[in-house]
C-alpha cells in the first residue's frame, strides 16, 4: 500500500475479544502470540520504514485485573486505585448509561460498564504506575500510542469529560513520553465535535486527535453528491486547529464500515478515499476498507478477518478464525483486486504513493478553490513553490469545470501543470501576483462522474524574477493562530525598507505598510476569522506566510 505506520488495537492481556479491558499492562495477549513475537513484528516493521503505535487504554482496566480485585477486597493498599462510594451517587453517563456499579455493599465507578472500572488518577500511585507502563512499551520500541477514551480520564464531580484535571494529566504524560523518546507520537480518541477536541492538541497534550466531524461530513457529502458540507467542514477544521493536528479517516472499529454506509458503491468509495487521502492531517485507513469490506451493527461484524483471498477463511488463517469472514470476501479480496488496475485497492495504492511523493499533500497549506460546477469539490495544497490542486466530481454526470484560486503563497510566474493520477501533461498555467489564477479550464481535463484529478503546479524557476520564495531571510509571523495582534518580524541585520501587504483568502487587501524596523505589530482583533497571507517585499524579492486569525 505504501503506508508508513501501523496502529495496533489493544494487544495486551485481556479476557475479551476486543482487548479494551486489560488484565496485565505488561504482557501480550496470548491469542496474538508471545512477547518475542511482538518484538519480532516491531523489528520487521521498522526494517520496512513502518512506525508502530499501539492502543494504550489509560482510562480503565478490566474488573478481572488484580489491581481491581484487591481494590474490591480492600487489600494491599489498592482500595484507592479505583473510585468507590458507600452509596449510589445516582448520576448517569454521557449517553444515559449507568456508571455506578454495585460490588458487595459499595459502588464503584465505571463509565463504560461494570467490567471496565475507571482508574483513579487522583491517587498518585496509579499515575506513577501508568507512567511506568508507558515507558515499558516505549523501551520495547513502539513509536507511540493511540490513547483510548482520553476525554474521560479524571472526573470533576458530575462533570465526566473534558476536565481541566484531565488536561493537566495529559501534559504530565507527554513529558514522560518525550523524556523517553523525543519522537514519540500520540493520537487521541476524543469522540466529540471539533470545538471540544481543540484543547487536547494544545499545550503539548497530544500530537493529534481523530477528526470525527470531518469524517461524517465527507461521508454525508459523498452520499448526497453535494460537496457543500465537506467544504464547510474543511474550512471550520482549518480555522480551528493550530497546525493540522488531526487524523483524517472514514470509519473505524467502532463505526459501521464505510462500504456498507455508502450502499456498497465502489465509485463512491473512490471519491471518499480521494478526498480524505489528499487533505491535511494524518490519514488513517481502517484495515479492509481498501478491499470493500462490509459490516454493520455489532462491533464483531465490523472487526472481521481481513479478506486476503477467495480461499478458505478468506485466506486469513489455515484454521477457523475467531469470527467468520465478511459475506463478500469471494469477490472483494486482495488477490483478485491487485490484478485489476481499476480496483479500489489499486486506487488506494495510487493515492498513497502520490501523497508520499508530494510534500504539498503531506505538509502543504490548504486553500479553498471555486468551481463553475456545483457538484465539484476543489482545493489546493501549497508547499514552498509547488501547488497540488485536487478536483473531485461528486455528481453522476461528466463535467468540465472552470477553476479559480484567489490567493496563495505561490510566487507569480508560469508553471507546468500535470495530472498526477492519470500521468498526463496539461500544459502551463499562469500564477498572478496574488498567487492565484482565474477560470482555468482545459478541454482535456474533464471529470467523469465521481472522478478525481490531482494536478501538480510546479516550476523549478518561476519566470517572474521577483517571485522566488524564501528570498526574505528570517521572516517570522506569530502568534499563529492570531486573536488580537499579529507580530511580523524580519532579520535584524538589515536596514532596508520592506513593504508588507496582508491579503485575505478571498483576495481582499486588508493591510499594507512600509516596514522599516525589525518588528511590525498589526492589530487583528476586528478582522473576520479565517486564513490570511502575509507578503513581504524587499530588495525586489518576496516571501509569503500563511496565518489563521481566530
Amino acid at each position: 500500500l505504501g503506508i508508513t505506520g501501523i496502529w495496533l488495537m489493544p494487544m495486551m492481556e485481556s479476557p475479551s475479544y476486543h482487548g479494551y479491558d486489560v488484565t496485565d499492562y505488561y504482557k501480550v495477549e496470548p491469542d496474538y502470540g508471545t512477547m518475542a513475537d511482538f518484538e519480532a513484528f516491531l523489528e520487521e516493521a521498522h526494517k520496512r520504514g513502518i512506525k508502530v503505535i499501539i492502543d494504550l487504554v489509560l482510562n480503565h482496566s478490566s474488573s478481572q485485573h488484580p489491581w481491581f480485585t484487591q481494590s474490591a477486597s480492600n487489600s494491599a493498599d489498592y482500595r484507592d486505585w479505583y473510585i468507590w462510594s458507600q452509596t449510589n451517587p445516582g448520576f448517569q453517563g454521557p449517553w444515559g448509561q449507568s456508571v455506578w456499579h454495585r460490588r458487595g455493599n459499595d459502588y464503584f465507578y465505571g463509565l463504560f460498564w461494570g467490567g471496565m472500572p475507571d482508574l483513579n488518577y487522583t491517587h498518585p500511585p496509579v499515575k506513577e504506575e501508568m507512567f511506568r507502563v508507558a515507558d515499558f512499551w516505549l523501551d520495547k520500541g513502539v513509536d507511540g500510542y493511540r490513547l483510548d477514551a482520553i476525554k474521560y480520564m479524571i472526573e470533576d464531580g458530575t462533570v465526566l469529560e473534558n476536565t481541566q484535571e484531565t488536561f493537566s494529566l495529559l501534559e504530565e504524560f507527554d513529558s514522560v513520553y518525550v523524556a523517553n523518546n523525543p519522537d514519540v507520537f500520540t493520537v487521541g480518541e476524543v469522540w466529540s465535535n471539533t470545538a471540544s477536541i481543540i484543547p487536547y492538541v494544545q499545550n503539548d497534550r497530544l500530537d493529534i486527535c481523530f477528526e470525527f466531524d470531518l469524517a461524517g461530513a465527507i461521508i454525508g457529502g459523498v452520499n448526497s453528491g453535494n460537496p457543500e458540507g465537506i467544504a464547510s467542514k474543511i474550512r471550520n477544521v482549518q480555522e480551528s486547529y493550530p497546525t493540522s493536528q488531526y487524523g483524517t479517516f472514514l470509519t473505524n472499529h467502532d463505526i459501521d464500515r464505510i462500504y456498507s454506509v455508502i450502499g456498497s458503491n465502489a465509485d463512491k468509495m473512490k471519491v471518499a478515499a480521494s478526498i480524505y487521502l489528499t487533505l491535511p492531517g494524518v490519514p488513517f485507513i481502517y484495515y479492509g476498507e481498501e478491499v470493500n469490506m462490509t459490516g454493520t451493527g455489532d462491533h464483531e461484524n465490523i472487526r472481521r478477518p481481513m479478506q486476503w483471498s477467495n480461499g478458505a477463511n478468506a485466506g486469513f488463517s489455515t484454521t477457523s478464525p475467531w469470527n467468520d469472514p465478511g459475506p463478500n470476501y469471494r469477490s472483494s479480496n486482495v488477490v483478485l483486486m491487485e490484478s485489476n488496475p481499476n480496483s479500489l485497492l489499486n486506487h488506494y495504492k495510487r493515492l498513497i504513493h502520490i501523497r508520499n511523493d508530494q510534500p504539498a499533500l503531506r505538509r502543504g497549506n490548504h486553500l479553498e478553490m471555486s468551481s463553475s460546477e456545483s457538484q465539484v469539490l476543489a482545493y489546493a495544497r501549497i508547499h514552498d513553490s509547488t501547488g497540488v490542486v485536487v478536483v473531485t466530481n461528486l455528481g453522476t454526470q461528466t463535467v468540465n469545470p472552470s477553476l479559480s484560486l484567489t490567493a496563495s503563497t505561490l510566487p507569480a510566474g508560469e508553471y507546468y501543470l500535470t495530472d498526477l493520477y492519470n500521468e498526463e501533461a496539461l500544459g502551463t498555467i499562469t500564477i498572478n501576483e496574488q498567487g492565484g489564477f482565474e477560470a482555468w479550464n482545459s478541454p482535456s481535463a474533464s471529470l467523469e462522474a465521481r472522478g478525481t484529478r490531482i494536478l501538480v503546479i510546479s516550476s523549478e524557476l518561476p519566470t517572474d524574477p521577483g517571485g522566488s520564495t524564501g528570498a526574505v531571510d528570517g521572516l517570522h509571523v506569530f502568534p499563529n493562530p492570531s486573536t488580537q495582534t499579529l507580530n511580523i518580524q524580519r532579520a535584524s541585520d538589515t536596514e532596508e525598507t520592506g513593504i508588507v501587504t496582508i491579503i485575505s483568502s478571498n483576495g481582499a487587501l486588508v493591510y499594507e505598510s512600509d516596514m522599516e524596523t525589525e518588528l511590525l505589530v498589526v492589530e487583528t482583533g476586528d478582522w473576520a476569522q479565517g486564513i490570511y497571507f502575509v507578503r513581504m517585499e524587499m530588495n525586489g524579492e518576496t516571501e509569503m506566510k500563511k496565518v489563521v486569525v481566530q
